[in-house]
């Protein structure tokens, strides 16, 4: 005996349709959400320090304190990037105040053209929101050619307004660390041999400002 088809409900049907778009909705805004939390990320970090974030500045410091404080810089790749990538000095000694200019470089050391893009932080993390860079090369796409060296100036001071921070107002050493990571799409094949040349290193004496 065949089985009678029960008529659909049409408010049945509507509140089943809107129950999908709902959902279709909501994966698309969790998509779009997962996207913006990178950047967003990034610029809250930039604006409030977190995580040993540095500050980006337009303009030099107008104040300079006739006290020293230790910067080291290091340097990292990750991600199979086939850079030699390292601080042309390990470490500059300078005023509270003092903008300064001091060098990285980057020499790609296979035989095929690779792009990497820098990160960074500052340790201790709460320092971050006083070391103030005027020019750096984070954030920024960097292809080389095969054997290319580039030189990657950073400008930077730290704000004499950290001697007022009571957790730092004693601090002796600040470390400036950079990543460079390979873009997507762009790793290079684990075997490919390296260049063979001489990688040249740029004296990082010269200072910036006042």
């Amino acid at each position: 005996m065949p089985t009678e088809t029960q008529p659909v409900d049409p408010k049945r049907q509507r509140s089943n349709r809107m129950v999908a778009g709902m959902c279709i909705a909501f994966v698309g805004g969790m998509v779009g959400m997962a996207y913006a939390a990178v950047p967003l990320y990034a610029m809250f970090c930039q604006i409030t320090g977190y995580g040993g974030t540095t500050q980006r500045v337009e303009q030099y410091s107008d104040k300079i304190l006739d006290r020293t404080i230790t910067v080291r810089f290091d340097a990292n790749t990750s991600g199979g990037l086939p850079w030699d990538f390292k601080p042309v000095a390990r470490d500059v000694q300078i005023k509270i105040g003092e903008t300064t200019q001091i060098h990285y470089e980057a020499k790609n050391t296979f035989d095929v053209p690779t792009q990497g893009r820098a990160t960074f932080n500052v340790t201790p993390d709460l320092a971050g929101a006083y070391f103030n860079k005027v020019e750096c090369f984070c954030f920024t796409d960097t292809t080389l050619k095969p054997g290319e060296t580039l030189d990657m100036p950073v400008v930077f001071f730290v704000d004499p307004e950290i001697v007022n921070v009571p957790e730092l107002k004693d601090i002796k050493t600040i470390t400036l660390s950079y990543t460079f990571f390979p873009i997507e799409g762009e790793k290079p094949v684990a075997a490919a041999p390296k260049v063979d040349g001489e990688t040249k290193i740029i004296n990082s004496d010269g200072k910036a400002g006042g």
